[in-house]
Order: C-alpha cells, then sequence, then structure tokens
C-alpha cells in the first residue's frame, strides 16, 4: 500500500516536472529573440546593441577578466571548438560579455580575450545597463566581497546559443563533454 502511494507520488512529480520543462522549452524556444534590447560597446570601444545577435548562429557568454578559472577555460575551449569545427562554423559570431564593468574596461577586455581569441568579442558597459543585459538573458551575477578589500563575481557559466533570429537554441555548459560541445555548435551553425 505505502509502496503503491510513493510510486503515485513520484509519477505525478515526474510529470510535473515534465510539464514545466516542456513549458519553460516552449516559451523560451518561441522563435522570438532571447533575452532584451541593450546598448553596450564592444572591446573597440563601437556601439554594440543586441543587432549584434541576429542574422547568424551566436554563442555569448557571460564572465569577467579576473576569473581564475571557469572564464579562460571557457573561453580557451569555445575558440578551440569552433577552430575544430573550420569552415562548418565560420558563420557562428562568438561574444564574452562582462559581468564586471566597473574593472573591465574595453581596453583591458580586447587584451584579455585577444590572447585567447580572434574569433570572440568582448562588450562591457554601463553597470547598471551590463546588470539589466545579464538579467534579459537570465544570467545570475552576483559581487562576493573577498578580505583586504578585492572581490570576484559569482555567475552563471554556461555558454548561450542563439539562433540567425536570435532566438534561444541551447547551452554548453562548463566542464560540457568537448565532443558534445562540438556537436551542439554543430547543430547551431547548420539551424
Amino acid at each position: 500500500m505505502m509502496r503503491t502511494i510513493l510510486v503515485g507520488i513520484l509519477v505525478l512529480m515526474a510529470a510535473g516536472i515534465g510539464w514545466l520543462t516542456f513549458d519553460w522549452y516552449r516559451t523560451t524556444n518561441s522563435g522570438e529573440p532571447y533575452g532584451g534590447s541593450f546598448a553596450l560597446v564592444d572591446y573597440d570601444n563601437n556601439p554594440i546593441t543586441e543587432a549584434a545577435f541576429r542574422g547568424h548562429p551566436t554563442a555569448v557568454f557571460f564572465g569577467f577578466t579576473h576569473c581564475p578559472e571557469v572564464c579562460p577555460t571557457t573561453l580557451y575551449e569555445l575558440n578551440g571548438w569552433l577552430a575544430k569545427l573550420g569552415d562548418e562554423g565560420k558563420d557562428i559570431h562568438a561574444y564574452f560579455v562582462s559581468i564586471d564593468p566597473e574593472r573591465d574596461t574595453p581596453e583591458l577586455l580586447k587584451s584579455y580575450v585577444s590572447t585567447v581569441s580572434d574569433r570572440i568579442v568582448g562588450i562591457t558597459g554601463e553597470p547598471d545597463k551590463i546588470a539589466a543585459m545579464a538579467k534579459a538573458f537570465g544570467i545570475f551575477a552576483r559581487k562576493v566581497n573577498l578580505e583586504g578589500g578585492d572581490y570576484t563575481m559569482d555567475h552563471t557559466a554556461s555558454i548561450l546559443l542563439l539562433d540567425r533570429a536570435g532566438a534561444f537554441a541551447g547551452t554548453i555548459a562548463y566542464g560540457e563533454n568537448p565532443d558534445t560541445a562540438i556537436e551542439k555548435l554543430r547543430r547551431l551553425a547548420k539551424g
């Protein structure tokens, strides 16, 4: 009797989770551009808006230049995956959006990103505008104070994939299997 009740509860929970997942996927994959509008600058100090994420497949990663491990690793891996795709991935545009604009000036961002890749463009701007963009794209970012007056940033560590219309097309998680990540980028390029 108790076992039947537990199985029933598990089935209801699984159905509920399935419905929530389906509803989330349906609303985020509605064909509408993902995130919101923004007006920031790239690492050459040129204006950049959400229009940069349209007309081609796009990979977007939010991070910061003082990141000890996740950000440099992700940039390095993304550059390697794009290189491995070769001509298959030539239409994919990649962006690194700073969640620490107080320290990440366009000049610092360019120096940081260009040491890893000539395919990834850095984006920064005013702190309130960066915070609004991160929120619109569903990115968690929080300043964490450290001893001695320094700080670090906690943040979402996934690469967002957007299709040619700017609609959400998936993610690549930090530490994801490289073959899986490359296949996701390959599908994105073909879409």
